[in-house]
C-alpha cells in the first residue's frame, strides 16, 4: 500500500505564509486527482485546493488568491503555499491522491496554527 507523507506545517502568524509539501511511499500509478483538505475538531473535513489531471484547478473560495496548489504526477507529490495566512485558515491538512491503480490515499494530516 503505498502511503502519503505530509510535512511542512507548524505555527505561523496572521498574514505569514507556509508552504505544505506530500509525497508518496512508492509509485502511485495512474494519477488523475491530487488535492489538499483540512479539518478543524468537530468539522467536516473540507475541499481547500484540488488538480485534476488535464483539468482546472479548484479552490475554495476562503482561499482563492492566497492558496495555490502544485502536483506532480510523475514524481507523485503535490504541494500547498500558502499566504496571507489567517487564524481562520488553522487546521490539520491532509494531501489526497487518487490513482486508477492505487484508489484514494491519505496523508496522516499536519498541523497548521495560525495565531500571534
Amino acid at each position: 500500500q503505498v502511503q502519503l507523507v505530509e510535512s511542512g506545517g507548524g505555527l505561523v502568524q496572521p498574514g505569514g505564509s507556509l508552504t505544505l509539501y506530500c509525497s508518496t511511499t512508492g509509485h502511485f500509478f495512474g494519477i488523475y486527482y491530487m488535492a489538499w483538505y483540512r479539518q478543524v475538531l468537530g468539522k467536516e473535513r473540507e475541499l481547500v485546493a484540488s488538480i485534476p489531471t488535464g483539468g482546472k484547478e479548484f479552490y475554495a473560495d476562503s482561499v482563492k488568491g492566497r492558496f495555490t496548489i502544485s502536483g506532480d504526477n510523475a514524481k507523485g507529490t503535490v504541494d500547498l503555499q500558502m499566504n496571507s495566512l489567517k487564524p481562520e485558515d488553522t487546521a490539520i491538512y491532509y494531501c489526497n491522491i487518487k490513482g486508477t491503480m492505487n484508489g484514494s490515499s491519505w496523508g496522516q494530516g499536519t498541523q497548521v496554527t495560525v495565531s500571534s
